[in-house]
Formats: C-alpha cells, structure tokens, sequence
C-alpha cells in the first residue's frame, strides 16, 4: 500500500504478465548448441589473458574447451576447484571489465567469447549431481566465520573441504548475503541464491547460525576463546549520508533496501513504486535500482552521478542496460536539497566540475520532479570489533588476509581490497581459508 503522505508510490503500475515478462532471465541462459558455438571461438590461448583478468584466476581456457569436448560437469570442476560459487558470477559478474574484457576476440574483433554465459552453462548443467567434493578426515578444529555472504561461503566451503568444523554467524535471517540480498531480481531468477547455498552447504560440517550479528549478539573475543580461529567476511552494512537538506522525507529511502526487498517480494506486483524515481548514485546498485523501477512501471527514472559518466563505477554495459530501458542518467550533478510538504516532490542538484582541489558546485542548480528517491552512494563498515586496525575505513589486513589481531582474518567489502565483486569477495575467502588451514598446522 502506498504512504498516506506519498499516494504517488503504489503497487501494481503494470499488469502482472508485463512485470513477469519484464523480469525474465537476463541475459538468457545458452542451450547445448549455443554453447557449442560459443566455446568454439575460444582460441584456447597458452598465456591466456582472460585467466590474469579473473579474480579467482579460473582456467577459463580449459573449462571453454572441456565444453567444447561436451563434458560440461568436467568444466564445471574447473571453474570450482578456484570460485566455489561460479554459478552467481557467472551471472553478475562484471565481465566486460574483467575476463571478456581481457579476451583476446575483444581485442581483434570488438566482440569477446561469451565467457560468463559460458561458465553459467557449465556450473548450471553440474548443480543437480552430486556434491563435486569430499570432506578431509575430521581434524578437530573449528572455525568461526562471521558473514554468510560470498567471502564468507567461500572461506567456509574451503575450510570444511579440509575436514575443520565451520559455523557461520551471519544478522539476517537467510544466508547469501550480497548474493541473496544485494543482486538485481532479473540477474538472479528461480532463487538460485538460495539454491547455490544449499548446494554448497551440502559438503557438510558447515552450520549456520542466522539472525545473530557480531558485536550485538556475540563479540569477537567470544569467538576467538570458542574457535581456532576466525574469519571476518560480514561486508559493510552501513549507507552513507547523503548530506542534503530534507533527507528525512517520506519517499526517500536507501536503494539496498529497495533492491533487497524486491529479491525477497513474493509478488512483484505488490511492490509499490513511484511515477518519477530519482536515483542517486553511479555505482551497480544505483543501476540496479534505476532498471527495476523501470521494469515494475515507473514513468519517469533518473540516475545522478556527481562525477563524470567515465568514473561511475558502474560498467558500461550496465550503464547501457539502463538507458535501454529508459533510464535517463545525468552525471556531474550533486543532490543538495530533497523538497517536499511531509513527501518528497522534488530534488535540487548543483551542477560540479573537477578541479586541482577536488570536486566543487558551480552555483547553478536545477530541480528534478520525484516522488520516491533512492540513495546508492555507497556503504561503510559498521560495528568494528575493538582491536582491529582499519585503513581507509575497512579492516586493514595483509597479503594472507591477516588483521592486527592473532586468529583472526578478514575478506570481501568489509577488509581492504573489497571491491563491491562477489568475485573478489569469493578469492578473499578462499585465500584466506588456506592461510587458516596453514596457520593451523593441519596442511599436508
């Protein structure tokens, strides 16, 4: 139901068959033959950029060409044995910025080997066997991982491999983390965040403890005295201000929450949205937010960026997607007043330019209509346990992902080097996960 102060915001702006139409599988997954095409304009190379480009340096050749060889459950394993969740990479990943921006067809021809439609076809036509790895002989140990999210389920999934006992404590009440909670609703259909979890959770001696948060329910020295050791992977929780007048508006609200939502909606069609959305931000989650607006039937959306559309980290693709769509994104604007009688009704932005001192207004100003706003510019870490030194705002940690605490690592957004990536998030856990497993005295 809509705000008795925003009667702008309702469900139901489209049909149902339109918003089901509308949040199909995108990009669609490839058939036997499509994959068989695709795979056969890999060039196989020896020095292989697109295995440098990847986070988790995935043997992307060898996969490629174990499909061209119609052994998909083999290139599945490869595609594994270094990112344990190559399923929802393969769908969010950032590609074109990554492995097909590295290939060497993009290159010479302008279009890359679909590398991420590729792994998905692999890793999705391997999920239904069973489980590709065995537990180790129980060592005895055990080790906490605070964080169910991508560098979490990684860092858990690696350990377990090696026969320690994990328990994962995470706050919200389903495992996943950014996966489950933080992905566009198209990227991700027929819940199979939730399905990849229960498949990685399937190796055994993991268990989770859900609705449990480090620092409110249970403290870090609690876990160190009860664990072996500890791995911190709970990325970052807190939104930033957005520091205009008139923030606390109904209709303003935190695009992490919207997006969250929708990946947790029953009905699609339920979920009310506004008839001019004003999204503020240039990053992945802005576009997500500006997209499914789009899609659940607001009229009128619009992307704000302070910077230049070059420096939004939002990829091309992406901001391509958007537009597609009828997006409309305009950069080198920041929000400076949010206007509105109790709701918002309009937005002000002051026009910036880049100079020797940093990003400065020039005075003019302009008004968007809005009756629902979105923030997406950014997340910060909140709860830091005692102790633990940071730097630049995150967990500060060294090259094996060891904080300034004995037993204690930390992976993914929260720890530097965190990159917004469930693929970086999954390389911080599993790197991690085997200096624990050497720190142990358990490596053979």
């Amino acid at each position: 139901m809509s705000s008795p102060l925003t009667p702008g915001i309702v469900p139901g702006r489209l049909p149902d068959e339109t918003i089901v139409r509308n949040f199909v599988d995108y990009p669609p997954p490839l058939d036997a033959h499509e994959a068989a095409v695709a795979a056969d304009r890999c060039y196989f190379c020896y020095d292989a950029p697109c295995i440098t480009a990847c986070p988790t340096s995935i043997d992307i050749p060898l996969f490629i060409r174990q499909i061209a060889t119609d052994t998909a459950d083999a290139a599945a394993r490869t595609i594994w044995d270094q990112n344990i969740l190559g399923g929802m990479c393969a769908r969010v990943c950032p590609v074109e910025q990554l492995c097909e921006g590295a290939c060497v067809r993009e290159e010479a021809e302008g279009k890359p080997v679909e590398i991420g439609r590729l792994q998905r076809y692999a890793t999705d036509h391997a999920m239904d066997n069973p489980h590709p790895y065995t537990r180790a002989a129980p060592t005895g140990r055990r080790i906490a991982v605070v964080g169910a999210g991508p560098a979490g389920l990684a860092a858990a999934h690696r350990l377990a491999r090696y026969g320690h006992d994990v328990t994962i404590i995470d706050a919200r009440p389903k495992a996943g983390g950014l996966n489950e909670y933080g992905i566009a609703t198209y990227k991700t259909t027929r819940d199979f965040a939730r399905r990849e979890v229960e498949w990685l959770l399937s190796i055994g001696g993991i268990t989770i403890d859900s609705g449990k948060a480090l620092g409110r329910d249970i403290s870090l020295e609690e876990l160190r005295k009860g664990h072996d050791a500890v791995f911190l992977g709970m990325g970052l929780a807190g939104v930033n201000a957005l520091r205009a007048t008139g923030e606390a508006h109904e209709g303003v609200m935190d695009a992490v929450d919207f997006v969250a939502a929708l990946r947790q909606a029953g009905d699609l069609g339920r979920v009310a949205i506004g008839r001019d959305v004003v999204v503020i931000g240039g990053g992945m989650t802005a576009v997500d937010a500006a997209v499914q607006s789009r899609l659940l039937g607001a009229e009128n959306v619009t992307m704000v960026y302070r910077r230049s559309r070059g420096q939004m980290s939002a990829s091309n693709h992406e901001q391509e997607h958007a537009t597609s769509v009828g997006v409309k994104i305009i950069t080198n604007a920041m929000p400076r007043a949010i206007h509105g009688d109790g709701a918002v009704n309009e937005v002000e932005f002051e026009y910036t330019i880049e100079g020797p001192g940093g990003l400065k207004g020039t005075g003019e100003t302009f008004r968007l209509r809005a009756d629902q706003v979105f923030k997406a510019i950014g997340q910060a870490l909140e709860g830091v346990p005692e102790g633990l030194r940071l730097d630049g705002g995150k967990i500060a940690v060294d090259d094996n992902h060891r904080t300034s605490i004995a037993g204690v690592w930390a992976g993914g957004d929260c720890a530097v080097g965190g990159e917004d990536l469930t693929v970086t998030a999954v390389a911080h856990g599993r790197d991690a996960a085997e200096d624990i497993h050497r720190s142990l005295g358990t490596a053979g």
